[in-house]
């Protein structure tokens, strides 16, 4: 993929398509193209928060360690981001995120998205809904597990 496929993808990303042209074009040139095989892990709940990663193709589970054993609580398809909450809040990591199929990602350290997101105040709103959304999908999954 080249650096303008890439720029047209991370448009249709609904955090990323508030951002400046310019913008999207340095938060692909300096992120990194990674490749996950099923049911290799991104990263595992309580790690450091270093990055997040945008799925350009296949699918993340993410997974709360409850008793013992994992409980998938969300799933992440094609355009869609993981790992951004841990880099905002400077926090551990509140989730383990695993391949679900072979997964396309681009890796997005935390100092470029965090300077992104610090500059573009519509993609840092539209990130508090997603997030918001999230967590309220969460308790409601948690909610029913009793």
């Amino acid at each position: 993929m080249s650096l303008e496929q890439e720029v047209e993808m991370i448009r249709t990303v609904p955090i990323l398509s508030e951002l400046a042209p310019a913008a999207q074009k340095m938060l692909c040139f300096a992120s990194e193209r990674m490749t996950f095989q099923a049911g290799q892990v991104l990263f595992h709940e309580g790690d450091l928060a270093d990055s997040a990663y945008i799925v350009i193709d296949g699918s993340v589970e993410i997974s709360l360690s409850m008793a013992g054993a994992p409980r998938r609580i969300n799933a992440v398809g094609r355009h869609g981001i993981v790992g951004e909450a841990g880099i905002l809040a400077d926090m551990p990591r509140s989730a383990t995120a695993t391949a679900s199929t072979r997964l396309e990602t681009l890796r997005i350290s935390k100092d470029i998205f965090r300077k992104v997101i610090r500059g573009n105040p519509e993609a840092a709103l539209r990130l508090t809904c997603i997030l918001a959304q999230r967590l309220a999908s969460t308790t409601v999954q948690l909610g029913a597990a009793g």
